[in-house]
């Protein structure tokens, strides 16, 4: 018979409830790792392992970089030779080439500016045209200085007398000459405008003066321009229209003086006349009954008449008598 030892059988059983505790306990613990999300032990135990390297590798990464230092103009300026710890001054390229630029933008600038100058339309709308010099054999005198004067179509002309070649031409834009005067050195058009203007007769270089007569336009269209430019003595030129009579000096075409007509009257161009020194001009008044009325007598000087006070006509600086040695009567002698 075979008898059986309680405490062998009471040893094994225990060592079961041991171990099926502790898987229990284990498996409690992973449970509760698992509900409150913290990681498992062994893990925990890895991470101070791992901290300092991920924090030497951080300052491994960063170093380099701070150690850069931020470039500046003085940084990229070269050590000086002398070891005085100061570079020299050296402009950088940009201002460089702002420097070499700025001549080239001036210059331009310059012919822009003269472009628009020469592209600007002429004042009164001039044209001069200065045509071929007219050539001449040796030993004959060379042309004159005061040529003829004639109007062809739109323009102004001088032109040789032997050869009938013009010499210049002055025209106006839209515009056209209606009588040109000849005096010592210029050359005195009327414009169909109204306008009066000056040339020089040698050359025809230029135009010295423009001088406007106001309301000219639609009387002259009708009337003409016949007798409205007279030539005074001492070099005054006499406009004369309608409504009055205006004196400029030819030189520079200065005003000198206006002779206005009497209410009712009006002075007639082409019905000027000139005796000696003085020009005499028809102004028909329907309400003057004396046939003297009808006259008007003018000189350099103004309006003729005696015991008159005249302005000085001469240029500033020029001395000459304000009045004619005898200015009362010019027409007839006294009684």
């Amino acid at each position: 018979m075979t008898t059986v030892d309680g405490r062998g059988c009471g040893g094994t059983a225990e060592s079961a409830r041991i171990g099926e505790s502790a898987r229990t306990a284990d498996s409690a613990r992973t449970a509760d790792s698992a509900r409150t999300g913290e990681p498992a032990r062994t893990v925990e135990a890895s991470r101070p392992a791992e901290a300092p390297r991920a924090a030497r590798s951080a300052r491994t990464a960063e170093a380099p970089r701070s150690a850069e230092a931020p470039r500046t103009a003085d940084s990229a300026r070269p050590a000086p030779a002398d070891g005085s710890g100061e570079a020299p001054e050296q402009p950088p390229h940009a201002a460089r080439r702002r420097t070499a630029r700025a001549p080239l933008l001036v210059a331009v600038a310059l012919l822009l500016l003269a472009v628009v100058h020469q592209a600007r339309p002429a004042p009164y709308g001039d044209r001069l045209a200065p045509h071929a010099r007219v050539d001449h054999a040796r030993g004959t005198p060379p042309p004159p200085t005061r040529p003829p004067l004639r109007t062809t179509g739109g323009a102004v002309e001088a032109y040789d007398a032997a050869t009938g070649r013009a010499r210049w031409a002055y025209a106006r834009e839209g515009h056209r000459p209606l009588a040109v005067l000849p005096a010592r050195g210029s050359a005195i058009a009327l414009w169909d405008d109204g306008l009066v203007t000056d040339t020089t007769r040698h050359d025809g270089s230029a135009v010295r003066w423009h001088r406007a007569l106001p309301g000219a336009t639609r009387w002259l269209a009708d009337d003409g321009a016949t007798g409205v430019l007279r030539l005074l003595g001492d070099g005054m030129l006499a406009v004369i229209t309608p409504e009055r009579v205006v004196a400029y000096r030819v030189a520079d075409g200065d005003l000198r003086w206006i002779l206005p007509a009497r209410p009712g009257c009006s002075f007639v161009p082409a019905r000027a006349v000139r005796h000696g020194a003085v020009l005499l001009i028809a102004r028909p008044c329907p309400a003057e009954d004396r046939w003297t009325g009808g006259l008007v007598a003018v000189d350099d000087l103004g309006i003729v008449a005696p015991h008159r006070a005249p302005p000085g006509n001469g240029r500033r600086g020029e001395s000459r008598a304000a009045e004619h040695p005898h200015p009362g009567k010019v027409v007839a002698p006294p009684r």
